[in-house]
């Protein structure tokens, strides 16, 4: 299993996924950061949540743990953005024939498809950590800018990083494994980008908007509020519950359809 790990980290090292993945990331902590200065720092309650997006009230932002409010409202960007290159890194091995080639050196497709799922695991730790930095960079700047009081962010400050970056690790490991379930499936990086998008921007908020009972309980709303360490609605526990079997169910249909489907076609 290590030996698979490797050899996929080796693969998937490649300027286009390591500065791709990680440049977005950035791009994506600096603008929520500054949005967050215009349009929370001028309010005493949060704005309405857009696609994606849930932005903290004032108070929230100027709590011990504010300093990475701008982790968990860019979660479902974050999310999306992993879930695409999760899905791009699998379908490639598709379009480009060499999962042939890898499926010849190692026979054992579990071992083969756990391999490259731990390998894409390792860079999302380290992308969660680029966000992680970024934010800890841009955040005091964006709250001057904003003149926000940001004198509790110093309380605690290890527990709350530790924490903020395993809730958003967690989430965006959710995103991947849904990335690499659609990309198995349709053997389609387009295909499974589109979808994932589609499903943040458009279903989910008709979905919630038709059913509201369901509105707190949707997968987008179950991984925002484990990007946030829980909320009045959907508890931390609960949240963490639903990713790992999120994650489960991805891992599952991915290994089913692997196994299954011949891939000399």
């Amino acid at each position: 299993m290590i030996n698979a790990v490797r050899s996929e980290l080796l693969r998937t090292r490649r300027k286009g996924i390591v500065l791709g993945w990680s440049g977005l990331t950035v791009l994506f902590t600096v603008m929520i950061n500054m949005v967050m200065a215009q349009v929370v720092g001028s309010s005493s309650t949060g704005p309405t949540a857009g696609p994606g997006v849930s932005f903290p009230t004032l108070d929230q932002w100027q709590a011990a743990d504010g300093i990475t409010a701008g982790l968990s409202s860019a979660a479902g960007m974050y999310g999306v953005v992993a879930l695409s290159f999760w899905a791009i890194v699998t379908a490639g091995d598709y379009s480009s024939g060499l999962i042939r080639l890898t499926a010849s050196a190692q026979p054992d497709r579990v071992r083969l498809l756990l391999g490259k799922a731990g390998a894409l695991a390792l860079w999302t730790a380290a992308v969660t950590t680029v966000a992680l930095v970024a934010d800890l960079v841009i955040a005091p700047v964006a709250a001057q800018s904003a003149d926000i009081d940001a004198s509790a962010w110093g309380r605690n400050i290890v527990p709350t990083l530790a924490g903020a970056w395993f809730n958003l690790f967690a989430t965006l490991l959710v995103w991947g494994v849904i990335g690499l379930a659609l990309a198995l499936v349709t053997r389609s990086a387009a295909v499974s980008i589109s979808v994932g998008v589609g499903y943040v921007l458009v279903v989910e908020a008709v979905v919630t908007a038709a059913l509201d009972a369901i509105a707190d309980w949707t997968p987008g709303a179950t991984l925002g509020a484990l990007a946030r360490g829980g909320t009045g609605d959907i508890p931390y526990g609960t949240a963490l519950a639903l990713g790992a079997l999120y994650t489960l169910l991805g891992l599952g249909v991915a290994l089913t359809v692997f196994r299954r489907r011949d891939i000399t076609d």
